[in-house]
């Protein structure tokens, strides 16, 4: 097993307040997975990411990277570890690529040739190869992500964890890092932990996922299993030839629908529940179809966000 998170917890104090920002959860990691990591702002996320990379220690529980502790081991767990953290930040931007390749990797052990080779490797990777010379400060967003996770990957670690390594990037640069992270996992059998808002980006990449809110993982399992959970059970998409006015949108706040717009939403039924109670509620508004729709992991997510069921 690559990474093993056992019953961690962690609590800060604010002013005169002890605030449990993890409480005691657990979840593993294997080699050539994407775990998908996915919560709510606040939820416990970034806090749990920086304990398993060893920034923040727990106030009880234990990490295991290949077998080694991160709280015990210290330095031997970490060197299996390659972060990129709230974008960039492990870059200097006076640098060019390949100056930075070189200290970071120098930093983790690695020779300044080793360094060099596999910084042009990556880069090539990425269609960069003619920036190796350019500062980062010199270069685009989408490639000072993909500068930073170079950098991340230079000693070759077993464990990758990455912060949003998509957001706020052109279409073009989100699919090179994609495409990318799916390399690095099927053919060079890393693992990666990953954290995203961006549910499109978790479905296409993840082998498995973990929600976390409020501290604690309220689901988790094989993707395409939770996936195959929800679309089992009842959700379905209503649309309206008229925009539904906002005292039936009250009426029906109790289903917790999702708008795709003011006329269309989908809605999740328990078993107890069917359609036909919607429909009536809406009455006498003219209903243009009703259909049974597949979860996405956005569906997913915003419910058990939303109901906290496990």
């Amino acid at each position: 097993m690559l990474l093993e998170v056992e019953k961690i917890k962690k609590s800060y104090k604010v002013k005169n307040n002890i605030v449990e920002a993890v409480k005691s959860i657990d979840f593993r990691l294997e080699s050539r997975n994407i775990t998908a990591f996915l919560g709510p702002n606040g939820a416990g996320k970034t806090t749990t990411i920086k304990m398993i990379a060893g920034l923040i220690h727990p106030d009880y529980g234990d990490i295991r990277i290949n077998g080694k502790s991160v709280i015990n081991k210290g330095r031997f767990a970490l060197k299996d570890i390659g972060a990129v953290l709230e974008g960039s930040r492990n870059l200097y931007w006076r640098l060019t690529p390949l100056e930075n390749f070189e200290y970071w990797g120098g930093i983790k052990g690695v020779s300044r040739l080793k360094t060099l080779q596999r910084g042009k490797e990556l880069m090539s990777a990425f269609g960069l190869e003619s920036k190796l010379n350019s500062t980062v400060q010199q270069l685009s967003r989408g490639m000072q992500q993909q500068v930073a996770i170079c950098t991340a990957l230079i000693h070759s670690p077993s464990l990758l964890l990455l912060d949003e390594p998509t957001l706020g990037l052109d279409l073009e640069a989100s699919d090179r890092i994609q495409s990318l992270l799916e390399v690095l996992a099927k053919e060079q059998e890393v693992g990666i932990l990953l954290t995203t808002h961006q549910m499109d980006v978790a479905e296409r990449l993840s082998d498995s996922v973990a929600i976390i809110n409020n501290g604690q993982i309220i689901k988790q399992g094989f993707t395409k299993n939770v996936l195959k959970q929800f679309s089992s059970g009842e959700t379905y998409i209503f649309e309206y030839v008229l925009e539904i006015p906002s005292e039936k949108r009250e009426l029906l706040s109790k289903y917790r629908p999702e708008y795709i717009n003011l006329s269309t939403f989908k809605v999740v039924l328990t078993d107890a529940q069917t359609p036909y109670e919607i429909i009536d509620l809406l009455e006498p508004y003219s209903i243009l179809r009703v259909e049974k729709d597949s979860a996405d992991l956005a569906t997913v997510f915003r419910f058990y966000t939303s109901n906290q069921k496990n």
